[in-house]
């Protein structure tokens, strides 16, 4: 018998997937749920256990490099992962136990050895893979690598649970603001720029960047910045205007790199492992490029 008619999608089934989609194509449900569950993994284990939290931002460390090295297969460049990986996992760890000459130390002998393990293979197309390699080594794990820094501070790393949140450390506070103002770069930026956007900042990298909306991260980090650095650091409040306009700067620049890196290779996102958000580096790129504006902000005005 030939097959019937059929029948159109009903209106409410059409209307409840819309719904779940925003503007960007995203699933918001999906996309919230995952916001908050990384925000109550990222500060629980940043305020009570500096060590867990140092073991989270490895492992984001390592699936960012994953998927760089995996988009970078698709246009025939081949990383070697293993080393990469080695000294992925090796730099936050040492950079929070043995400060920045451990991590300068961790960096040069992961090049060296991505160098090395490279060399030995005999498969054409050796330099593109150790610069690749090279590429995500300084990208992603060293720049992350300045939030172990400051969570280290001036007193060495923390091993046990920090569970008197009335005596929190200054180094823990630092990344709570740091990350504070990299969600008002985002957000402040994308409310402004919906409303009054007008005038695109780099059109061919990522059109949906506006200078209107880029004034309002500008306005909204100062918002968080100089009050949490004067009531929670107890800085001047000049150190708070320097670290916003420091942060929307490296914020903004981070969001640039990851979008023409992505132009560049073809891909929307870097993958999907976090549902409504993309990959991971979509997550992490305005951070690996705030992270070190942070520490230096940090170590030198707040000496002052």
């Amino acid at each position: 018998m030939p097959p019937g008619p059929i029948a159109p999608l009903p209106a409410s089934a059409a209307v409840g997937r819309l719904a779940r989609t925003s503007r960007a194509g995203r699933d918001l449900p999906a996309a919230i749920g995952v916001g908050v569950a990384l925000l109550v993994l990222v500060i629980g284990s940043l305020l009570f256990f500096p060590l867990a939290f140092v073991v989270v931002a490895t492992a984001f460390a390592a699936f960012g490099v994953w998927e760089v090295t995996r988009a970078l297969g698709t246009k025939g460049i081949r990383a070697p992962l293993t080393p990469i990986m080695v000294g992925t996992l090796a730099m936050p760890a040492t950079a929070y136990f043995a400060g920045p000459e451990g991590l300068l130390f961790a960096l040069v002998a992961s090049c060296a050895a991505t160098m090395l393990w490279r060399s030995l293979d005999n498969d054409p197309g050796a330099v593109r893979s150790i610069l690749a390699g090279v590429f995500a080594l300084m990208w992603i794990p060293f720049l992350l690598s300045f939030v172990s820094l400051m969570l280290r501070g001036d007193h060495g790393p923390t091993l046990g649970l920090t569970l008197d949140v009335g005596r929190l450390d200054s180094g823990a506070i630092e990344v709570v603001i740091m990350l504070l103002l990299v969600v008002a770069n985002d957000t402040f930026g994308y409310l402004v720029g919906a409303l009054f956007g007008k005038h695109p900042m780099a059109p061919k990298i990522s059109p949906k960047k506006s200078w209107e909306g880029f004034a309002g991260s500008v306005g909204g980090a100062m918002l968080v910045a100089i009050p949490a650095t004067v009531f929670l650091l107890s800085e001047h409040w000049w150190v708070g205007l320097a670290l916003a306009i420091g942060m929307v700067l490296a914020g903004t620049s981070g969001d640039f790199a990851e979008s023409m890196v992505k132009r560049e290779l073809g891909v929307k996102d870097m993958s999907n492992l976090l549902p409504g958000h993309g990959g991971v580096m979509d997550r992490l790129d305005s951070v690996l490029f705030a992270a070190p504006v942070a520490y230096a902000t940090f170590s030198i005005l707040g000496q002052l």
